[in-house]
Formats: structure tokens, C-alpha cells, sequence
């Protein structure tokens, strides 16, 4: 692992594409999400603490926890960092950088941008769940095929950095490429794909090691497991906010000019511009880490 878990904490960003579009969903999950950086500032925010020394031994010992290749903490975040860069497009850190004013998705960067027929999209927003359950279970330190336990922490206990990343699965990966009708456009598409159409998919190629299963059949039968056990969730988590891709949209228009007709050109943008699940990825590990090294101290 090149970087250190307090470097990574350290260098997240405050202000880009995906923080904003990120804001964009308070109206989703209001004040749930607070983009936390700078280590020090985390353990300080997760604990409570303002000792000096207890600070330093808190961080110490979450370092020592990240180091330690025993534990699924350097997994986990490779995990988080590859199912966003199987997205992401050339260009994507220049996009990264404009945060002044808004970015029309007009004339050469809309020819630039190539929406996914719903299939593509229905593979990547199945395997980023997946993704969410296999890095959850190397947190945790739980089998990674352990659905049942995620579910339960998905109900129970996910919140701020955790709930945000889900928030934004269901609304930019789903909601906005595929309609309100988005579950039954996912079940649908998983219920006719085959393992060989599953093999040629970019993403699916990153991750496939890591993704339980002896072999495209099986993997393939754990996608479909992990997207039917969420499907209630997600479900319950859209009508009890009313969320629809139009006020997704209306929210994200504070930062991204585009024609209501486009919203496919947009989830495309999205994907190219935004890394949120290894932001908050980052987040999540970091506040565990500090949770776990508090209570050993």
C-alpha cells in the first residue's frame, strides 16, 4: 500500500465534483453526511478526545491496525479505489478540478460522453454493491460472502460517511441512468444475464478475485444473492424520502448545466468525474479504524 491510512485522510479533498454532487444529496440523507479530513480532525470528531497524547496513541494504533496485511482494512480500500477507477474515463481529474461555476454538458464534452445501455449500467451498479458487502465483511473481519450480516448493519447501523455512499449508489448508479423503475430494470437485466456477458465487463474484470465464487457462474448467482437481498431496502429507502432522478437532477443542476432530456448524458458525467465510493470509502475505514484503536487503548 503506497500511501498511508493519515495520508489518505489527510489529502481528501474539500471542495471537487464529487463533494458537490455528494451535498447535492442532503435532501436524501439531511445532515447525515459531514465530509470529514485531516486524520487528527477525525480522531478528535469519532472519540471526542482533545488529549494530546491520547490522540497521537489512537492514531498510532489505527496506523498499526491499516499496516497489518493480516486484517481487510488495505483490502477494503482497494476495493473502494478500483470499482471507482473502472469507471472513471480520461479527463476525469481536469473535470475534477473545475468547481467554479457550472460545468454545461454541452457541445465537445457531451460528444465526449457515452452513455451505458442499461445492462453495462445494471453490471456496474450490481458489482458496486457487491463491492459495499465484500468490504464490509473485511472491515468487520467476517467471511466475504456474509450478506446477512451486512443487511443487518445496512438496516441497524449504517449512517454519515456509510449511508451517504449507499445514497449515492441508489441515486447516481441507479436512479439517474435508469429511471424510477430502476429495481425492476436491475432484476430484470440480472435475471437474463449470462456468465460469459458477465466475463466481458470492464468492471467485473477488476474486481472479479475478490468477488465470492469459484467461477463466473457462481459469482454471477452471488451478484444476483447480493442485489435481492438489498431490493426491499432500496425500495423503502427511495419512497420513504420520495426521491425520483428528477429531484436528483434538480439538486445536481447547483453545480452541472444539462437538458432534462439528458439525464443519461449526465449519469455518464457522473461516472467519469466522481470518485465517491473511494472518498467515502476512505472515510468509513478511517472511522472504523479510530473506533477500533480507541476501544484496544
Amino acid at each position: 500500500m503506497s500511501k498511508s491510512i493519515f495520508e489518505l485522510v489527510d489529502e481528501l479533498p474539500t471542495d471537487n465534483l464529487t463533494i458537490k454532487a455528494l451535498r447535492s444529496l442532503d435532501f436524501v440523507i439531511p445532515g447525515e453526511w459531514d465530509n470529514l479530513v485531516g486524520f487528527e480532525n477525525t480522531i478528535r470528531e469519532v472519540t471526542g478526545e482533545d488529549d494530546e497524547e491520547l490522540i497521537q496513541q489512537i492514531g498510532d494504533r489505527a496506523v498499526f491496525l491499516f499496516n497489518d496485511k493480516s486484517q481487510g482494512y488495505q483490502r477494503a480500500l482497494w476495493l473502494y479505489q478500483t470499482i471507482d477507477s473502472a469507471g472513471r474515463a480520461l479527463g476525469a481529474a481536469a473535470l475534477a478540478n473545475k468547481v467554479g461555476g457550472k460545468i454545461p454538458l454541452v457541445g465537445g464534452l457531451l460528444s465526449s460522453l457515452t452513455p451505458k445501455a442499461d445492462k453495462a449500467q445494471t453490471i456496474d451498479f450490481s458489482l458496486k454493491l457487491v463491492v459495499e458487502i465484500v468490504a464490509y465483511c473485511q472491515i468487520n473481519g467476517i467471511p466475504g460472502d456474509s450478506i446477512g450480516d451486512f443487511l443487518n448493519s445496512l438496516v441497524s447501523e449504517y449512517r454519515g460517511e456509510s449511508l451517504m455512499r449507499m445514497a449515492a449508489l441508489i441515486c447516481f448508479d441507479g436512479l439517474i441512468p435508469l429511471g424510477p423503475d430502476l429495481l425492476q430494470i436491475v432484476t430484470d437485466k440480472l435475471d437474463g444475464l449470462s456468465p460469459n456477458e458477465l466475463e466481458e465487463n470492464s468492471s467485473f474484470k477488476s474486481i472479479n478475485e475478490s468477488i465470492p465464487g469459484d467461477d463466473s457462474s457462481s459469482k454471477l448467482s452471488f451478484i444476483g444473492e447480493s442485489f435481492n437481498s438489498v431490493k426491499d431496502w432500496m425500495g423503502d429507502f427511495i419512497s420513504d424520502r420520495g426521491i425520483t432522478p428528477e429531484n436528483v437532477a434538480n439538486n445536481l443542476q447547483n453545480f452541472v448545466e444539462f437538458a432534462d432530456d439528458k439525464l443519461d448524458y449526465l449519469a455518464a458525467f457522473l461516472d467519469m468525474s466522481t470518485n465517491y465510493y473511494e472518498h467515502t470509502g476512505i472515510q468509513t475505514l478511517a472511522r472504523s479504524l479510530i473506533d477500533r484503536a480507541y476501544a484496544e487503548i
